[in-house]
């Protein structure tokens, strides 16, 4: 079990979760290395006949299914920053990531491959506490770890992972399935994670301007673990199963709702029209970004890293999801391509855009047919 987010932070602001030992990269060499962090390592899945120790990892999939392959990388000072991220967090938020865009083709995740670039300012050690947490993914998950790559870097650490998945023929999900009039509708909550990078931020700045000050944490553990130990929505595809459930289209928040949105619009030709109402915020999120003077609906929309699935459903679906309180419906799909609108909670129309509330274009209500909207809405 990784650690709670209070405890994680006060030791990872001094720049480390690690013990005291030291061991130099340059003890160990690029091969030591690797044995080193991956010895512990098993294979798990019946598909991996040969995994970390030859020149490639040979997988052995059933000819009825399809292989799914993703790859996502990294890199500090863009995409984390080890101020207040835990190496063990980051180890198993790097792996979880991945994981979300197999589940969003309806796949099941089975082998990652993990490459690194890091810098000699980072120890044995630290990269050990990287790789728990990567171990302890690949168990939540039942993925196997089965190769990878390690070099050095000049400009801090870089991971690198590609997640391998399979989908039955036929069952794969893409972005351009979608159908007009389609049901729009999310996993989960959303907003949670971008008001947890705020909170980080928020006690980075006041550690810079005094140093000795502890973090004030207390109360948000949700939102912390949202940021920092995202879940990716496996669960949600054994549903569709149980469910009898196929969606058109699907794609995993972790731009935002509003790009995601986009991505699912112009890649099935269609517009989209949201519901503000609709939005999925948990109570606590919605006070925490009040009390950061923030709207709670952009969070929603704009924040990202939430890894909830963004799926498309026929109207004819909707008696399977409509009593689970995992799924919410927030709009639906229209015939016009590049006509993506938000109806807020005064019934005013706004022009979405993937850079937030303050892009939003104020329309005519009347410019949105009413006929168009879905008899379930």
């Amino acid at each position: 079990m990784l650690p709670t987010r209070r405890n994680s932070f006060n030791s990872i602001i001094y720049f480390c979760t690690m013990t005291e030992k030291r061991t130099e990269l340059q003890d160990l060499g690029e091969f030591g290395l690797i044995r080193h962090l991956t010895d512990s390592i098993s294979l798990q899945n019946p598909t991996s006949k040969v995994g970390i120790g030859d020149d490639a990892a040979v997988l052995d999939f059933d000819a009825e299914d399809e292989v799914l392959v993703s790859t996502d990388m990294l890199v500090e000072g863009v995409h984390f920053d080890l101020t207040y991220a835990p190496l063990k967090h980051l180890g198993y938020k790097a792996v979880v990531v991945n994981l979300s865009d197999i589940y969003a083709m309806g796949g099941v995740a089975s082998q990652i491959t993990v490459s690194i670039a890091v810098s000699n300012r980072f120890s044995t050690e630290a990269l050990e506490e990287l790789y728990v947490g990567m171990r302890l993914a690949c168990e939540r998950y039942q993925v196997d770890l089965v190769g990878g790559d390690t070099t050095s870097s000049t400009s801090g650490l870089i991971i690198s992972i590609t997640a391998i998945g399979t989908v039955a023929k036929g069952q794969r999900v893409l972005r351009s399935g979608a159908k007009e009039k389609d049901l729009l509708v999310v996993t989960g909550d959303l907003g949670s994670a971008y008001m947890g990078l705020q909170l980080l931020e928020r006690e980075k700045q006041v550690f810079q301007g005094a140093p000795g000050a502890q973090p004030n944490l207390e109360g948000y553990d949700y939102q912390l673990e949202r940021q920092l130990k995202p879940e990716a929505r496996k669960d949600i595809i054994d549903m569709f199963n149980e469910l009898g459930l196929q969606p058109t289209s699907m794609i995993d928040v972790s731009d935002g709702l509003a790009s995601e949105l986009i991505h699912l619009g112009e890649a099935s030709g269609l517009g989209v029209q949201l519901y503000e109402d609709k939005l999925p915020i948990d109570p606590s999120t919605f006070d925490m970004a009040r009390e950061f003077n923030l709207d709670p609906s952009v969070c929603a929309l704009s924040g990202g890293e939430d890894y909830e699935l963004l799926f498309t459903i026929s109207q004819s679906d909707y008696d399977k999801i409509k009593a689970s309180p995992h799924f919410s419906v927030i709009g639906y799909m229209t015939e016009t391509k590049g006509a993506y609108y938000l109806i807020d909670k005064q019934e005013k129309v706004h022009e979405i855009t993937a850079q937030g509330w303050d892009a939003f274009l104020e329309k005519r209500k009347e410019d949105i047919d009413p006929d168009k909207q879905p008899a379930s809405e």
